[in-house]
């Protein structure tokens, strides 16, 4: 028999249920899984997205790797659309500036594990590599935050001439270096220490003091000057 008018899905009431966790105390209890369920419920309000949810993670790893994937890959998901895409990517964007909101006005030096936590977030999850330079002012504040590159799998060029001038362009006393390694070690390679040499060396020459140079990897990270490396 055709539903009537008054027939309610069954994922209906499962979505009150998670809206009740959710704004009653008790979302700390709340799976992975169930937080995309509900977000994706927000852009498909239509569809039982519990199995949409869960195909996600399945795919994508993690809830951290899930909303920072590209929305190409997003897209590729049968069930994915533009608005559902959004919802994903909103949840980033906000989180990331979250974390941000921690260090933006103060120095960074004296901020640095809101720092650690903002770039873990940020870069942890990425599959290619990619190159960042924070440029700083006298307080050592932020003053622009740019990408210098973006590699392949496991390799990005680092240009030393490009970064120093760059930092003279904006007026910068100060830069930090940070990449990612996409396979998950943070460990530096031989590679990354030379050029970290040759920048600090390039840029100190012009009263420009390179911090420090950190790779993340996965959620860990290493820093080449609790190392010893500068």
């Amino acid at each position: 028999m055709a539903d009537t008018p008054a027939t309610v899905p069954d994922h209906a009431g499962h979505r009150s249920r998670l809206r009740a966790r959710l704004i009653g105390g008790d979302a700390e209890g709340m799976a992975d899984y169930e937080l995309v369920e509900y977000l994706l419920a927000l852009a498909i309000p239509r569809r039982d997205t519990k199995p949409l949810a869960k195909t996600l993670l399945g795919e994508f790893g993690s809830l951290a790797q899930l909303v920072s994937a590209d929305p190409e890959s997003l897209r590729r998901v049968p069930g994915m659309g533009d608005t559902a895409v959004a919802a994903l990517k909103i949840v980033q964007l906000t989180s990331l500036r979250l974390l941000k909101g921690e260090f933006r006005d103060k120095p960074l030096l004296s901020s640095w594990d809101s720092l650690l936590d903002w770039l873990r977030a940020d870069m942890g999850p990425l599959d290619v590599e990619r190159v960042r330079v924070l440029y700083l002012n006298s307080r050592n504040m932020l003053i622009r935050d740019e990408l210098a590159s973006e590699g392949s799998i496991d390799q990005s060029a680092i240009y030393v001439r490009e970064i120093v001038k760059r930092a003279l362009e904006l007026g910068a006393a100060a830069m930090i270096i940070v990449h990612n390694h996409p396979s998950g070690s943070p460990e530096p390679s031989r590679q990354d220490i030379a050029i970290t040499r040759d920048i600090a060396d390039a840029a100190g020459r012009l009263g420009i003091q390179l911090h420090d140079h950190i790779i993340i990897g996965g959620s860990d990270f290493r820093s080449f000057r609790s190392l010893g490396l500068l």
